[in-house]
């Protein structure tokens, strides 16, 4: 494969922060990468460096002159008021119907392509920046954090490009699931250094696991073989006689080394304070209707929401998610309908407009100290905090100066730091790496809280969620199935949608696998048998073939006779053969394996 892109002894530091030190990368053509690490790593920092955006302290980049880079980043490049299609062909310099062919791909068509931007949905402004990318033809994509306020429609269509994209391209998640289901191989950005794996994130961590357990062995091994020899140097070195053992046996402890394993990043766990246990309804919604004074989004909502339930709101976005937790929130009026809480019951509510909202002239140590509710250990702020990377210098930091994503988890851990009843969030794992992102899930699934959030992280829910309230079409009910059946069914319209041929597959269980392969292996027997059979009579055909042609004058009423039971014999195997095979394709067709 040729290499479109190298990368050596890479050095990046910001101050006294070293984020790349001595990196080296070479991504070839077709290479499908997810790019995974903490915050902070040094992932974004990466892509900027490859078009541009950062200068380097030392190192290389070298592009392959035929590689054309698409970068996909959050910030948009179009203007307030332009249209979808002058977008297109204003990036693109292309004309409108070839805009428009790459737009249908996406499902942005007719009345779409005329829509303003700023007036479509995330998931949909989303694909026009994807469209806009595509349009310049690029071979090498870099995509960081593509599913960020995302819907999970938009999700699976930019899945199903990625899994049939002929180029390659290096992708930043935050997903876990999103990775699997669209990267063949691994780059971890990890205390300075990239590992490229090839092969799928389950079996890079699964391999990063077993090689830490090898060197950890390894280590015990040389560390109690030197003990062993070092105890004979202190019995036996001062003793003339044994003097030259014991020299001996220092050269023998110099020579074993021990391999360096890096200091191990700290497994992230998240522990929630429990609350009170009690049994009963957390929320009854009556009638509901929610919107806004000049627009009603959802009415006849009528749900039950028992107290430790975990249920996600899911739906496109523009749908109403956001609203119905604004108005269980007490953010916005509803229009008319009840909603009631259950009794003493505290609410905490997460929403993407809240951190941009946090600026007390505080540190973020100060800041977590004075919203913990009295009676908290010092110890479990820190921890807290430390669970959402707030550790030593970062603890000082004024909250003025952080990061949206600061800010982000900064609210997150005031949250959670609090006993409250009730959590509602509103995509609370955007700016979290996939680590904490699982531990976060994993706190919440086990915490005795009520959690209602909003999320189209696919691992996020898959954690999380027990119940499911779908939000669509101006309706807001109850999903009476599991989350995976919600996935499988909108992937099923999504590909229906493009035009995509699903054969669906059964599900089966351990038994009905093996007896899938006894089938399967009987009827493979079945057709060597009758393919024998046929061969035999086929044979047998010819020698009465060659007969008959040899003694064309004589009548012999015997092999007359035969040829005509070889021809009804040999008639009756091949429609047998036949519908064998038949058979065979279709059970080939199932998971058998």
């Amino acid at each position: 494969m040729a290499t479109i892109l190298q990368i050596n002894r890479l050095t990046k530091a910001y101050g006294p922060q070293i984020i790349l030190d001595n990196a080296d990368l070479i991504v070839s053509d077709r290479q499908k990468i997810g790019v995974i690490g903490r915050n902070g790593a040094g992932k974004s920092t990466l892509f900027k460096i490859i078009v541009g955006e950062e200068d380097i302290d030392e190192g290389e980049i070298n592009i392959n002159e035929r590689t054309r880079i698409g970068y996909l980043t959050q910030h948009s490049e179009h203007e307030e008021d332009e249209s979808v299609i002058d977008f297109l062909m204003r990036s693109s310099g292309k004309q409108d119907w070839e805009c428009g062919k790459v737009a249908g791909s996406f499902q942005i068509k007719n009345e779409l392509l005329e829509a303003k931007i700023v007036s479509l949905a995330g998931g949909y402004q989303m694909r026009v920046k994807l469209i806009a990318m595509l349009l310049k033809e690029p071979n090498l994509l870099l995509l960081d954090e593509p599913t960020n306020y995302l819907d999970l429609s938009t999700q699976i269509l930019l899945e199903k490009f990625l899994e049939n994209y002929k180029g390659s391209f290096l992708l930043i998640s935050h997903d876990r699931e999103f990775i699997k289901r669209t990267c063949t191989a691994t780059l971890e950005i990890e205390q300075g250094g990239m590992t490229l794996f090839p092969r799928p994130i389950e079996e890079y961590l699964e391999y990063k696991e077993e090689q830490l357990t090898m060197m950890t062995k390894h280590n015990v091994k040389i560390d109690q073989q030197k003990k062993h020899l070092q105890q004979f140097v202190d019995r036996f070195g001062a003793k003339a006689s044994k003097a030259s053992q014991a020299q001996s046996k220092l050269k023998q402890i110099d020579k074993l080394k021990t391999i360096e394993i890096l200091h191990p990043l700290r497994t992230t766990r998240i522990n929630i304070p429990q609350v009170e246990e009690k049994k009963g309804v957390a929320l009854e919604l009556e009638d509901l209707e929610i919107g806004y004074s000049d627009k009603s989004i959802a009415k006849d909502i009528n749900l039950d929401i028992e107290r430790g339930q975990k249920i996600a709101v899911l739906g496109d976005n523009g749908q109403g998610k956001t609203t119905l937790l604004k108005t269980l929130a007490g953010e916005i009026e509803k229009l008319s309908g009840t909603y009631k809480w259950g009794h003493n019951i505290n609410i905490a509510y997460y929403a993407q407009h809240i951190p941009v909202a946090l600026n007390f002239d505080e540190t973020v140590g100060h800041y977590l100290k004075r919203v913990a509710p009295a009676g908290t250990l010092e110890q479990e702020i820190f921890e807290m905090a430390g669970n959402f990377l707030f550790k030593n210098e970062a603890l000082k930091k004024k909250i003025p100066v952080l990061s949206g994503g600061e800010k982000a988890r900064l609210c997150l851990a005031q949250i959670l730091l609090q006993k409250n009843h009730v959590i509602l969030l509103d995509e609370p794992t955007n700016h979290l790496d996939f680590e904490t992102v699982e531990a976060l899930a994993q706190a919440l699934k086990n915490s005795n809280v009520t959690v209602i959030f909003v999320s189209h992280n696919r691992t996020f829910v898959g954690i999380v969620a027990n119940g499911i309230i779908e939000v669509k079409n101006g309706e807001i009910r109850r999903y009476h199935h599991n989350y995976e059946e919600y996935v499988y069914n909108l992937q099923k319209e999504v590909e229906e949608d493009l035009g995509l041929v699903h054969e669906p597959k059964l599900n089966l269980g351990k038994d009905e696998k093996q007896e899938l392969k006894k089938k399967v292996k009987a009827a493979k027997k079945q057709l060597n048998l009758l393919e024998k059979d046929m061969a035999a009579l086929k044979e047998e055909k010819q020698t009465l073939l060659d007969w008959f042609e040899k003694n064309y004058k004589e009548f012999s009423e015997e092999k007359t006779k035969r040829l005509a039971e070889i021809e009804k014999d040999l008639t009756k195997k091949e429609n047998e053969w036949m519908e064998i095979e038949l058979e065979l394709e279709v059970l080939k067709e199932n998971p058998h394996e």
